[in-house]
Formats: structure tokens, sequence, C-alpha cells
């Protein structure tokens, strides 16, 4: 019986190994065991994958590669490859695409169709240097994802830890990814293959959630547009370091396209390194077909060096080769905003009339912006002609349409200062008025400080004493805003009012003259001379050289 027995698994033995695919030994080469590891080398976690191309594309699942920091495979021969980026991940569906650095795989075709309910399925387990028998079973059950998309319930008895493992047809097609839940015995889950195959980063995947969770490095974008989009959203990170790596791998991978030599020449120029910024623009121009780009960001670059790091020589860039730099953009493409940027390098240079004649030029030819009238006002209030840059601030301001929007402010604004400047006070309050609409939450103190001093000079006193007493309130420990509500308090005869406010500021420092002039001079006015002379002589012992005339006017 016993002889029977062990007669009986030989030949079921023999069966299962006649009744394999054909496929089975080529697709066990394309097979492979997943490591992944924490930055100081110890394990994270593993999976089995597979290719599904000849150049090291590989699909297993994301799990492993969670905090990861390192990943490799080990595939059928027993060699070792280092994972070099990841293309793709789900987090829902626990699957991931990414780049094998190997010379050459051999692929595991991926099904273009969905396998249907009770169709046959294999699962090839994984072996080095030798082909192990695929376990056969079936679809029992499928279920549509996103758009098109097949999550496979399977009846078969599948290897233990086959996740990552493909789920095959008769033809030996991966038609699925098998899942880490093979809890339940006899039961399996694939995500669909096509799905895990398809994924690919794009320009904004830098921010994806799921990418991030994980320290091996994003695939850059196929399309060199969306690659140019992941080094500008790069750029304003934090990391520097993982910036850095992009744009490396930009340069590696598009080595024809200007942006990524530009983009290393201005991290270059952020850190002083001169010389390799003005090697990597030489090299932008030389592969740019639109020029002007490239001349007017090499104009930028050399203006911004030249403001703020002047004190670094490098004696190739000078704010005349940025102006040069600006002109040549222009001069390929006759667009606003390079002859603007030559404005603006020439106001730096005080060459304030040239400067005044480009943005005339410009406003002149259709650019009537806010921000041409405004730089244009700036060269005339340099060249001391008020009335020429009030004009140009009026029509700065006169190309918004009431009611204001927020972007009229700093122009609304601009013009109050320089009526202000002028002796304009009422039309500075009016437009301060305007200004305090549009930013009512970002006004402060100081706002309404100079708002009050406008409405002194123009006679508006109760408006006066309305703001500066909203100025104290915000700033309470600012004696300079006591002294001056005191200050109008007495010119508009508040006496009692006044010598209270006084009081406040000596309150707030006591060893400050102002608090003592002032309620020593409202004292006297109300007739309090014996008082008011003592605070008088506190204010002048305090320094104040009013306090003496005052004394001396009030003694008689």
């Amino acid at each position: 019986m016993k002889r029977f027995i062990l007669l009986s698994h030989a030949l079921l033995a023999c069966v299962i190994i006649i009744a394999q695919p054909s496929w089975t030994k080529k697709t066990a080469k394309s097979l492979f065991t997943l490591k992944t590891f924490n930055a100081d080398g110890s394990l994270i976690g593993n999976s089995y994958g597979f290719f599904i191309s000849t150049d090291g594309k590989a699909i297993s699942c994301f799990t492993p590669f969670k905090g990861a920091s390192k990943a490799v495979i080990i595939d059928a021969q027993g060699k070792e490859s280092p994972v070099e980026c990841i293309i793709g991940a789900d987090d829902t569906y626990d699957v991931a695409k990414f780049q094998v650095s190997i010379k050459r795989s051999i692929p595991v075709p991926v099904s273009t169709s969905a396998a249907d309910n009770g169709a046959k399925i294999w699962i090839q387990p994984y072996s080095v240097k030798k082909s192990l028998p695929a376990t056969g079973g079936s679809v029992s059950r499928k279920e549509t994802f996103m758009t098109g998309h097949t999550y496979y319930t399977l009846s078969v008895d599948a290897p233990e830890n086959s996740a990552g493992l493909p789920a095959l047809n008769d033809n030996g097609e991966a038609i699925g990814v098998i899942q880490a839940d093979n809890s339940k015995s006899g039961t399996g889950f694939a995500v669909d293959a096509g799905f895990a195959a398809g994924m690919a980063v794009n320009g904004l995947s830098i921010n994806d959630a799921t990418l991030k969770s994980t320290l091996i490095k994003t695939a850059l974008p196929d399309s060199l547009d969306q690659a140019i989009l992941t080094m500008y959203v790069a750029s304003s990170m934090p990391d520097t370091a993982k910036y850095k790596e992009i744009i490396s791998d930009f340069i590696a991978k598009f080595p024809q396209a200007p942006d990524g030599y530009m983009s290393r020449a201005q991290m270059e120029a952020n850190t002083d390194n001169f010389d390799d910024a003005a090697k990597d623009m030489e090299k932008a121009l030389e592969l740019a077909e639109k020029k002007d780009n490239v001349h007017y960001n090499y104009a930028q670059m050399i203006f911004r060096k030249e403001l703020t790091k002047s004190e670094i020589p490098y004696r190739k860039w000078s704010l005349d080769m940025a102006a040069e730099q600006a002109e040549k953009a222009f001069s390929i493409n006759p667009i606003p905003v390079y002859r603007q940027l030559k404005g603006e390098i020439l106001f730096t240079r005080k060459k304030y009339d040239e400067a005044y004649n480009i943005y005339k030029q410009l406003i002149d030819s259709g650019t009537k912006t806010a921000e041409m009238y405004y730089e244009a006002s700036q060269c005339k209030l340099m060249l001391k002609d008020s009335t020429a840059m009030l004009a140009l601030l009026d029509s700065a301001v006169n190309t918004f349409s009431k009611p204001y929007l927020k972007n009229a402010a700093p122009y609304i604004l601009a013009r109050a200062q320089a009526n202000i400047e002028a002796g304009n006070y009422r039309p500075a309050v009016y437009d301060l008025n305007e200004y305090e609409k549009l930013m009512k939450t970002k006004v402060n103190d100081r706002f309404y400080y100079i708002r009050h001093q406008a409405e002194i000079g123009g006679r508006m006193f109760q408006q006066a004493l309305s703001d500066i007493t909203t100025a104290i309130a915000m700033a309470p420990d600012n004696t300079v805003y006591y002294a001056d509500k005191a200050s109008l308090e007495i010119r508009v005869g508040m006496y009692d009012e006044a010598a209270a406010t006084a009081a406040k500021s000596i309150a707030a420092n006591a060893s400050e003259s102002d608090g003592y002039l002032f309620l020593g001079l409202a004292q006297c006015l109300k007739g309090n001379k014996e008082e008011g002379i003592k605070n008088l002589i506190k204010a002048k012992e305090l320094g104040d050289t009013q306090a003496q005339g005052l004394i001396e006017k009030y003694s008689k």
C-alpha cells in the first residue's frame, strides 16, 4: 500500500511537470527578489517582482519601498542589481513600477486585455538558476477599478510569500500582480498588471505623497516639458541636495536641452560659483533654438549678482554685460519684458534719463501697465521732476477701475506718499483711505500715524485725532504717538485731553521728556502754571530743548 501511494505521488508529479506551459522556463528568468534597506543598511522589506521591458523596467509591491533609502533586486541568475528610481507607485493597490540598473532584462509580456471569470491562470515561482513548476488556478472573480482596470480574486494555492509575482494567462502574459494578502487558503488576489505597467510620473509627481514616502528618488518624466516642470517645482523646495540631483538627472536625460544647464547655472550662481555658472549659460546659449530666453535669463542672473553680491568680484560680469544680454534678447524677440529689464538695469546704474526713455517707448508702443508707469515715475523722482512723477503715478492708478481690487493697492499707496512729499495732503489722505479699504487686515500703527500726519497737513484735525488714537491702541508703548496726540490736542484747544494723553506717555516711559513737556504746557494753558512749570523743568532736565523757552514764557 505504501509503495502504491509513493507511486501515485510520483505519477502526479509527472503529470504536473508534463502539464506545464512551454513559457515557464523563460518566465522564470524574468523574476527576481526585491530587497529594500534603511540608510544604515538594515533590511526593511522584501517581495518578488518581474521585468516588463528589456531595459530594466520592472513591477513589484510598493510596501517594501516605504521609508527605504536603497533597493536591490536579485535576478534568476543570482546577480544583484540596484534600483535606480521609482517610475510610479500606488499605495492603495500596493504596486510600484521602477527602473533597475541592468544592461538587459528578459520581460514578461503584459496582457492588454482582462482575463474572464473562470479563465486559467498560472503563478510561476521565483528560484535561482533553476525553473520550478508553475502553480495553476483560475479567476474566480473580477472587479473594475478606476477606468477599465481589473482587480482579480483567484482560486489558486499560491506559493508561500508570492507577493509581487505575476499572475499569468495561458499565453504567459501577466494579467496581474499578486498581492500580499494570501491568508485564506486556496484564494489569492491580483491587481491589474496593465495598471502597474502604465504608471508614469509627470511634472507634479515630485509632490505625490506616495512617492514622497520612499527615499529612493523618483524618475524624471519622459516628456521634456514635464521634466522641466519637475525642475521648476523642485527649485522652490528647501531640499537643495534633491534639487541638485534632479538637475543632474535632467542633464543626463536631456543633454541637448538648455533648461538643465540654465537651472544648474542659477544654482551655481547662488553659491557664488560664478565661473561655472557662466560656462553653463554659454552651453545653454550654444544649444538653445530660442536664444532670446537664455539671453534674458543670463541678464537676470548677472543683474541679481551685481545687486546682491557686488562685494564678490567676478570680472566677467557687470551691469553693462547684463544690459547687453537684455538687449540681445530683445533684438531676437522684441517682447516688452526684455526691454523692461534693460530699463531696470539702467536705473540701477543711475542712468535715469536712458531708463525713462525705455519705459516711455514701451508705454507709447502699447505696454500701458501700472508697473510700467510706476517704473517711469521713479525715474522722474530721481530726476527731481515731481510734476511728471505724479502724472505718471496718476496714470498707473488709472489703469485700474473702481471698485479697486488689491492689485491696485501698491500704486495707490505710492501716489499717496508722493502727494505727501509734494504737500498735497488731502489727495494723499484720499488715497490712504482707499488703500485702507483694500488692505484693512494689513495696515498697522505706522500706517495710521502717517495718515494722521497727512490729515494734520490737510487741516483734517478730527480724522487726525482718530487715527493717532488708533495708532496708540495698536502700539501702546510708542511714546512718539502720545506726544503727537498731545500736541494736536493742545493745538485744537483740548487741554484736559492733552494733559491726560501726556500722563499716559509718562506712564509708558518716565525717562522721556515729551510727556512732561506736553503735560506742563497743557497745565500752563489751563492756568495751572505752578504745576505746569514744574513739569516743564522736568522736561528740561531730561534734555528737551523747547522747555526753557516755555518756562520763560509762562513764568512771567
